[in-house]
């Protein structure tokens, strides 16, 4: 079976050509997503930047951890405690020290981070140009760009507190982790009194001995001192988010592998049912038939995976960069030498090629012999049952887990994993069932081309219509595609919308201020003195708790006056009262394991503070932008980051409006209308979703490309005589080739409308879900999308249907039409 799989292979390669090439980009994706992921587990320790020359440094812990019977929990602290001053004075005592501060500062329209210049020698930092800061009007500040000042120049400075014009008198080489601005040891303890860490110049255990009895403290020496670094988690949280997008995209990849090859033998086959009856009439068997289908899917794969495997290990370093240069991944990440993920996609490419052939090898060993020899070219049964009930079982099974969600879990049908992984269920079901539909949608879409002057129409309609195996082969990867892209984009922007949507219904404000860190106290304290307007000042912060008693659960919290906060914002109360909210008490959403109006709950605050309070109000946990509240007591170490302020009755909106822009210039803090903040701050899709939703859709387009191209070649080679006898009836060639391109553009359309009913299922599981969730926002097609993706698959079928044709066309109809098969 061996040989003659082989030399069947050889004399109908054609047919095999998309299948190889489909299964070799899959390799490839899979090998070249496997290299990299491999790189994120191999991803090297960092050495300390900041505080790279520091021999010890003390501060506060940002890690709490909790004792628990399956052991320590850990979790991040929002808001760790500054190391008291008492400490920072005995430290002095065991060696030279230098106090670290650390704070927001604005200067020539740029977020810098300020700090004593005392601290520099700790740090990478050294002086390029003039000298270091000695009062509290000079700086100086990090070097690089075009806008940066030079020495002897006089700007404006905001920082916490004030604004002033400050002389520089010297630069600093930037060290690549943050761009500071150094002052005078004096005016950034001014600036900022607390103190965020203390560089130590003396042994570790005697730091230790002093330090232990501070509770809270941590001593950071040799690789540890990392953790005092900006943001130290930054590069794990980006491996993290590659992860998910590298196994996502080989995810993705292996199922329309999958697709296409199943679709590419299922339609290879129909097309060689003669050929199979005269093998069942020389006296093969079925199982014969069968290992000889089964031979040549294996050799494919062995081929393709091989191939793909070389294909992966070339492109995993380009995808490297451009992972790097999107800013989705560490500056310093880069492919590795594991070997495992070459491994793993060939085995995957192999794996997938003989499961894409189950099906067909099945169906050609039950071929009968006369039944194969005296069947005419219409498909009479393009429907077994087995695929019918397989199909319907596909379906039911998407839709119930779709019903399923809904009914336990709105808030899961919102998730990343669930929206991308659900619409998979109804692609294979639409697909297995496709036969079922493609009939009487295809009469209904060419109902008017068939009524049109001219045959095409008609020819064009009949043609699909009594060719079923094929118009489904073509059609399954258009179907995919359009599915794909209209699920995912419109999931997306569903969701963006909604949390827009439910944002706005909430903020009874007239205009916002801040958002993007801590604000200026003064701004704070002088919008508090208008007597037109209601402000309520926030902060950021976080509360955990332990669920069940073994799973530390970090909630993002926000601290807020209850009487302000009743009077500029409308949250979605399930129980309780906003007012109730006081300094032992909190509010908190459905999603707690505890959330009985007046029971108690444990939890630690923002500084690793244990407290007790009651559950003063629950709110409902809608898109997930309904966290949780407390008041400032029980947020300490936060700093005000926004200003909700709502006009009261009877206000002059032009003149209160033009106070708070004064007020806002004054102090360097935009102030914005309601409108205008939320355009700001709910732009729409993330960086690291948008890059993984065209990754996922251009492999989609990818496959439907290589589909298409496959299944239109093959179809127009067995189409030759048909044209030739069609040319002889007196069609001119290019009436040949608009009947070749209006059936390939007719399919696809069919293709589309069925990808849209996926998608239109999808989207209303979402729109339920929203409802269920009180969150009332419109569904958002994205029609731009999905019409690239449909002009797109319409291109390819056309240009892969025609160009075949036209070679056909070549010989002479006469001699094509009178030439045997």
């Amino acid at each position: 079976m061996l040989i003659l799989a082989l030399r069947s292979m050889r004399a109908r390669w054609v047919t095999f050509v998309g299948s190889f090439v489909a299964l070799a980009l899959g390799v490839g994706l899979i090998a070249m997503t496997g290299l990299a992921l491999a790189a994120t587990f191999d991803a090297p320790e960092h050495s300390p930047e900041r505080f790279a020359a520091a021999p010890v440094v003390v501060r506060a812990s940002e890690t709490l951890r909790v004792a628990t019977p399956v052991g320590d929990r850990t979790a991040r602290l929002s808001d760790p405690r500054p190391v008291p001053g008492s400490l920072a004075a005995a430290l002095t005592g065991l060696g030279r020290t230098a106090e670290d501060r650390t704070f927001p500062v604005q200067l020539a329209g740029k977020s810098l981070t300020g700090h004593p210049w005392s601290i520099a020698a700790a740090t990478p930092y050294r002086l390029t140009t003039g000298r270091a800061p000695r009062t509290a009007d000079e700086i100086v500040v990090t070097a690089g760009g075009a806008t940066v000042p030079r020495v002897g120049e006089r700007v404006r400075v905001t920082a916490p507190g004030h604004i002033r014009v400050r002389t520089v008198v010297g630069t600093v080489a930037d060290a690549g982790f943050e761009t500071a601005v150094f002052f005078s040891d004096a005016e950034a303890a001014r600036i900022h009194p607390d103190v965020d860490a203390v560089v130590v110049h003396a042994g570790a255990d005697d730091v230790r001995e002093l330090t232990g009895s501070v509770p809270g403290m941590s001593v950071l020496t040799g690789d540890d001192r990392r953790r005092a670094d900006p943001d130290p988690d930054r590069d794990s949280e980006a491996l993290t988010a590659v992860n998910a997008m590298l196994g996502t995209a080989a995810g993705i990849t292996g199922f329309v592998s999958v697709f296409v090859v199943a679709s590419t033998f299922s339609f290879a086959v129909a097309q060689r049912r003669r050929e199979f009856g005269l093998l069942r009439t020389a006296g093969a068997t079925p199982g014969q038939v069968r290992r000889m289908v089964v031979a040549e899917a294996c050799v494919i794969g062995v081929l393709a995976a091989a191939a793909g495997c070389l294909l992966g290990e070339a492109a995993a370093p380009r995808l490297a960069a451009w992972l790097v240069d999107e800013g989705l991944a560490p500056a310093w990440f880069a492919i590795g030498d594991a070997n495992w993920p070459l491994h793993t996609a060939f085995w995957t490419g192999l794996g997938v090629a003989l499961a894409g052939v189950v099906a067909s090898s099945y169906r050609a060993g039950r071929i009968r012999p006369v039944e194969a020899l005296r069947e005419s070219a219409v498909d009479s049964r393009p429907m077994p049952p087995s695929r019918l009930l397989l199909g319907a079982a596909v379906l039911l099974t998407g839709l119930g887990l779709l019903f399923w969600s809904l009914l336990t879990d709105p808030g899961d049908v919102l998730k990343r994993k669930t929206y991308i992984l659900q619409p998979l269920w109804l692609i294979v079901g639409f697909a297995l069932l496709a036969p079922l539909f493609l009939r009487p949608l295809t009469r209904l879409l060419t109902w008017l081309p068939a009524r049109l002057p001219g045959a095409t129409g008609l020819l064009a309609r009949q043609n699909a219509s009594t060719s079923i195996r094929r118009t489904a082969a073509v059609a399954a990867p258009v179907l995919v595609t359009v599915a794909l892209a209209a699920s995912l984009l419109g999931t997306v922007a569903t969701i963006n919308e909604a949390k827009a949507t439910e944002t706005a219904q909430q903020t009874r404000a007239d205009y916002v201020a801040g958002g993007n860190g801590p604000l200026d106290p003064r701004f704070v304290q002088r919008v508090r003195g208008i007597p037109e307007a209601i402000s309520s000042a926030s902060r950021s912060t976080s509360v955990t708790v332990l669920e069940e008693g073994t799973a530390l659960i970090r909630s993002d919290a926000r601290a807020v006056d209850p009487a302000a906060l009743a009077a500029t914002a409308d949250l979605p109360l399930a129980a309780g009262r906003i007012g109730d909210l006081d300094d032992n008490s909190i509010v908190v959403n459905e999603e707690w394991a505890t959330r009985t109006v007046g029971h108690r709950v444990s939890v630690w605050l923002g500084d690793g503070r244990k407290v007790s309070l009651r559950i003063a109000a629950v709110l409902r946990v809608g898109t997930g932008n309904n966290g949780v509240y407390v008041t400032p007591k029980n947020a300490a170490g936060a700093a005000v980051d926004r200003v909700d302020i709502k006009l009261r009755d009877g206000a002059d909106r032009s003149a209160v409006g033009a106070l708070l822009g004064q007020t806002g210039r004054a102090s360097g803090t935009p102030v914005l209308t309601k409108d205008a903040w939320m355009a700001a701050h709910h732009p729409g899709t993330s960086g690291n979703t948008r890059a993984g939703l065209l990754l996922i859709l251009g492999i989609a387009l990818l496959y439907t490309g290589i589909a298409l191209a496959n299944t239109l070649v093959m179809a127009t080679s067995d189409r030759i005589r048909d044209l030739a006898v069609l040319r002889l009836t007196g069609a001119t060639k290019a009436q040949a080739v608009g009947l070749v391109a209006a059936e390939a553009l007719m399919v696809v359309a069919v293709g589309a409308v069925l990808g849209g009913a996926v998608a239109g299922l999808n989207l209303l599981g979402v729109k339920g879900a929203l409802e269920l969730l009180s969150v009332s926002s419109p569904v958002v097609v994205p029609w731009a999308g999905l019409g690239a993706m449909v002009a797109a698959s319409a291109v390819l079928a056309t240009v892969s249907a025609v160009l075949p044709a036209l070679a056909a066309m070549r010989t002479r109809p006469v001699e094509t039409a009178g030439a045997r098969e």
